[in-house]
């Protein structure tokens, strides 16, 4: 989020992470790490701690909320989160900032038939923001499958609501960053104070896998070995197993990524082969762990995608990385996508900002937490 924001000249006032890992990979890259960044649950945090900013984020753990989970909703022990970052607005009153960027998984939209995203939303309507979802997938900027749910909040100047601004908000159609699922939820939803904002078409990235990979040769221990290798073939469905041998058959090298599945009470290998990496995920169980296949010239090799990769996938390719594998994998598994959050802060909070000039005081800064 930080490295998206400032790129677009947003400055870091104030961040939070209930993760000591997170903080010690966020403080291993930004050296004003301590002035700022404060390790607690945000239930604990106070409002009068958090600084008077233009925009504040928030990504609350989507566990409860995406298919891999268990779908307990806003409900759960995780991302019931959301209501601290609530709360904290709430008792800031006054000095609550002028925009929010929520973040999520795409699922937040039909978590509980749709309870659990009407209800964020009207959590935000209450707090005096009209809001704006749309649906990102960061494979236009990076060779990733990352479709991610982004709401907008900005304070209206009027809490009430008026009629003719819910009819306009019903005057919704479907566009590119808002699906039809999307488009239908704010159509039947005209209750909610909307307020809808047309933006530019995404880039289209041509980006491809093997444009991140690291040049590790096959004597390193990061390769597997031939008897796990063989096993991952093994738990490919035939389909899978077909293209595999293809791949295997040719005169070049070629690549692809693969997740462990449960399907049918089995475990299955799903491989992936168009170039674009899957989602990356908290690697808390194996199935969490992205696994790269290269294959060519009649051999078969496997091993875990790298952190460097990882970090080349969320567009933070100079990032810094440290601590272990799994801590690594998890920060990245939990962040934003970086070349997305800035697409956002250009064209979204930007414009915003230089269509209503005469909101923001002291210059031109900008701040968030």
């Amino acid at each position: 989020m930080r490295l998206g924001l400032e790129r677009a000249g947003w400055k870091i006032a104030y961040a939070n992470d209930i993760c000591p890992g997170k903080f010690e990979m966020y403080r291993a890259n930004f050296e004003d790490a301590d002035d700022h960044f404060v390790v607690e649950d945000i239930h604990d945090v106070l409002a009068a701690d958090v600084p008077t900013v233009l925009l504040a984020t928030a990504s609350f753990p989507c566990n409860d909320l995406s298919l891999a989970g268990a779908r307990a909703g806003l409900k759960g022990s995780q991302s019931s989160a959301f209501y601290g970052f609530a709360r904290i607005l709430r008792e800031m009153r006054c000095r609550r900032p002028r925009f929010i960027l929520v973040e999520n998984v795409s699922g937040l939209l039909s978590s509980n038939d749709g309870k659990d995203f009407r209800e964020v939303m009207l959590t935000l309507n209450k707090l005096g923001y009209s809001v704006d979802p749309f649906i990102i997938d960061a494979s236009h900027f990076v060779p990733q499958s990352r479709q991610r749910l982004f709401i907008v909040g900005e304070l209206r100047s009027d809490s009430a609501l008026k009629a003719e601004d819910r009819a306009e908000a019903a005057e919704f159609y479907q566009s590119e960053i808002r699906p039809r699922a999307l488009a239908e939820f704010v159509f039947n939803n005209p209750d909610i104070d909307w307020r809808l904002r047309e933006l530019p078409k995404l880039p289209q990235s041509l980006r491809r896998l093997i444009s991140i990979l690291e040049d590790l040769p096959h004597n390193r221990s990061e390769w597997w070995n031939e008897k796990r290798t063989a096993y991952l073939l093994n738990q490919m469905s035939q389909r899978h197993r077909i293209l595999v041998d293809k791949m295997i058959d040719a005169a070049g090298w070629s690549f692809g990524t693969v997740f462990r599945r449960v399907r049918a009470g089995r475990s299955m290998a799903e491989l992936r082969v168009d170039g674009i990496a899957g989602c990356l995920r908290t690697p808390r169980g194996g199935s969490g762990r992205q696994i790269l296949v290269k294959a060519g010239f009649g051999e078969f090799h496997a091993r875990l995608l790298t952190p460097k990769e990882c970090a080349r996938l969320m567009g933070a390719n100079d990032f810094t990385i440290s601590g272990s594998l799994n801590q690594a994998l998890f920060g990245f598994g939990d962040a934003v996508c970086v070349p997305v959050i800035h697409w956002i802060a250009q064209h979204y909070l930007e414009a915003r900002i230089q269509e209503s000039r005469e909101l923001y005081a002291d210059g031109d800064k900008r701040a968030y937490g």
